[in-house]
């Protein structure tokens, strides 16, 4: 036997929505052995499931994946929104396949695929006059707080409670706190964070421009930027929020940063500067920007992103940026590939009716089964909140009952819609009237099993 043959019997292929044993592959209890063994509690940081409804995935086809026993599960995860077109589309995946041809890595130097997605990215981002690429969000991020510390001169940021911008110790700082902070102390979410930084990092409740004004009142001289995302989680901005944000900034010589991570592309092609119209001084992008391979970047005025200019190095203005995998020429063909599909005429506006129609309609299941929760979200992006209203802020999600809306997402794993339990979820252009209607139909009878 060859060894595609032998591929072929492990991987055998099924048609979604049928279960199919897999001869010659481990079972799936093979599988969770060596991830306990091997990976820190056994899964990627918080993206390992209850135990009755773990699995392992072996591919991932449009808007489905399949597990290594064969099922096939709808996929409301999408790569944690990376995914806005499905999983390997046919022409992200031919772009990249025409890279790898071509090389695997960035070759320590500028390469043409970098050079033609840097072009495009700053004719389609309203903020970017140059860009620096990465690797992940967190790096993004990273390097955006530290441009923005070496501009300004200053060492504190601000950023809003409940939200993430990724794993670095100037992020870790009240993303999930069991508790509201002392404004604006935050609370460190992880051990091994130097002490001082608890004094450089300064929070606020996301959707409170009075209290953002008098904390920035308060450490302007020391303050260098306000960090946000401009959709945080589910919870949406209100009219006046980001616009009042760039106001307080411009007021106080404080830089706007915002991480754009989860809303770049997912919400306008020129992501949530675009969306709601306000520039900020800065911008973190990952997820969808290298159309499902791990690529990052900052933009922004020449001005201020110029100061990772290698020729300022050993000078008090150089802002270090340097990384072996950074501007990966793989992401780059296969974001540029993304952005294409993206540009074509009305893919947000049917993306978002779709999306919007969806919801609606997973509003109808909860209200006739008369659980008392909310489908919260716009656009592409959804999440089941037992509460009375939709939430303004991280303390709203905090007192919803979130045991009850995790009992509904693990009876919808059960279902065959896969979902992480009281996290956001995503619809993807790949999702269309079938994965809905069956969508629908297990939220039906996860409706039945928890109340």
């Amino acid at each position: 036997m060859t060894e595609d043959e032998k591929m072929s019997d492990t991987l055998l292929e099924t048609a979604p929505g049928t279960k199919t044993a897999r001869p010659g592959g481990m079972d799936k209890e093979a599988y969770f052995e060596i991830a306990d063994q091997t990976l820190p509690g056994g899964g990627f940081g918080g993206y390992k499931l209850p135990e009755d409804v773990r699995f392992v995935i072996q591919k991932g086809e449009g808007a489905r994946l399949q597990d290594t026993d064969g099922n096939w599960y709808i996929d409301y995860v999408g790569g944690a929104g990376a995914l806005i077109l499905g999983h390997a589309p046919p022409t992200v995946v031919a772009a990249a396949q025409e890279q790898v041809a071509r090389g695997l890595h960035q070759f320590g130097a500028p390469n043409a695929p970098v050079l033609q997605f840097a072009e495009r990215l700053v004719d389609v981002i309203p903020c970017a006059e140059k860009v620096i690429f990465a690797t992940t969000g967190s790096e993004a991020t990273a390097y955006a707080l530290r441009l923005a510390r070496a501009h300004t001169g200053r060492d504190k940021i601000l950023k809003f409670e409940g939200a993430f911008h990724g794993n670095h110790d100037y992020s870790n700082f009240s993303v999930i706190p069991n508790a509201l902070s002392n404004y604006p102390q935050g609370r460190p979410d992880s051990a091994g964070i130097p002490q001082p930084l608890h004094d450089c990092v300064l929070v606020a409740p996301y959707n409170d421009l009075e209290a953002v004004e008098r904390i920035v009142a308060e450490h302007r001289d020391d303050l260098a930027c306000i960090i946000v995302e401009p959709v945080q989680r589910v919870i949406f901005p209100r009219d006046e929020f980001l616009p009042g944000l760039r106001k307080i900034c411009d007021d106080n010589d404080v830089l706007l940063v915002f991480d754009e991570s989860v809303t770049g592309f997912r919400l306008a092609l020129g992501g949530a500067q675009e969306f709601y119209g306000i520039e900020p001084d800065l911008a973190a992008y990952a997820k969808i920007v290298g159309g499902g391979v791990a690529l990052s970047a900052v933009t922004g005025p020449a001005e201020i992103v110029d100061r990772a200019d290698p020729a300022l190095e050993t000078t008090p203005e150089y802002a270090h940026v340097k990384g072996t995998m950074h501007g990966s020429p793989i992401g780059s063909a296969s974001g540029m590939a993304t952005l294409d599909m993206l540009s074509e005429p009305g893919f947000y506006a049917r993306l978002h009716a779709e999306a919007e129609a969806f919801n609606a309609d997973c509003q109808a299941v909860l209200d006739r089964h008369r659980l008392p929760a909310l489908v919260t979200g716009k656009a592409s992006l959804w999440q089941f909140l037992f509460a009375d209203r939709h939430p303004v802020s991280h303390a709203d999600v905090m007192n919803s009952d979130r045991a009850a809306s995790r009992a509904l997402d693990i009876a919808l794993l059960k279902n065959g819609i896969y979902v992480l339990p009281n996290v956001r979820r995503f619809v993807s252009a790949a999702h269309g009237t079938q994965e809905f209607e069956e969508t629908l139909k297990a939220l039906d009878a996860a409706c039945r099993a928890v109340s």
